[in-house]
């Protein structure tokens, strides 16, 4: 039940903290999705929330939904204008070089018989930025926060790769897959005229304390305040 995943909730929004594995819009082959669970995330309203972003179907964490259409309009202008901010958490495969910094790498959209279609980066694509920070290295790998500027499709996962070198932890069409994804989208904040913002943190899921990594490796000094431009998977 998604309704014991809430992490924020007032009349205009929810933020629940989507497990892993469950994708936000309804498959072609018709399996579970997000919309199997609207009904119990009404909480006493007679609409289902709609969400106002996207997250992939192996990343877990943050998802805002919104609880009516004229607040979904206004979180939907927040996303657009750039002033909402994510922190995602990532563990990835091989040591990164460096403390931290800006990856500015523009992505574009390839599509070929062999593969289907995946992001690039792309001097042709849309302008892309990520700021990131290294939080840890344990058993050859990296934890790493990621708060993306911009909110382009797989924006984390191909700068992850592209950009530092070291694709995902089980990311499937970047990495080497073969296991669950180490991505998390564990910080959500929306600012609101004339009202409180909406702030959410979603825990560290079990599977990176698998990995090897905890909540107090995920602590560390702010990052830059920065924002994804429009709605986008994580």
């Amino acid at each position: 039940m998604l309704a014991n995943h809430v992490l924020f909730l007032d009349g205009e929004a929810l933020v629940i903290d989507k497990p892993a594995g469950l994708p936000v819009d309804r498959p072609r082959d018709g399996s579970l999705s997000l919309e199997n669970h609207l009904d119990g995330l009404t909480f006493g309203f007679k609409r289902w929330p709609v969400p106002v972003h996207r997250l992939d179907r192996d990343t877990s964490g943050c998802l805002l939904l919104s609880r009516n259409p004229k607040a979904h309009a206004r979180l939907q202008q927040a996303f657009e204008q750039g002033l909402v901010r994510k922190r995602y958490l990532a563990v990835l495969e091989g040591v990164v070089e460096g403390e931290g910094g800006l990856i500015d790498l523009a992505l574009a959209k390839v599509s070929t018989v062999e593969d289907g279609w995946r992001m690039v980066g792309s001097p042709e694509g849309k302008a892309s930025r990520t700021h990131w920070r290294l939080l840890a290295v344990k058993d050859g790998r990296s934890f790493v926060e990621f708060i993306p500027e911009t909110g382009r499709t797989h924006q984390i996962r191909v700068h992850a790769l592209e950009g530092l070198g070291a694709a995902v932890v089980g990311d499937p069409v970047y990495g080497a897959g073969g296991g669950e994804t180490l991505l998390h989208a564990a910080e959500l904040t929306i600012p609101r005229a004339g009202k409180e913002p909406i702030v959410a943190k979603a825990p560290l899921p079990a599977r990176f304390i698998s990995a090897g990594f905890s909540e107090a490796d995920a602590v560390a000094a702010a990052a830059p305040d920065s924002a994804p431009e429009t709605p986008s998977d994580g």
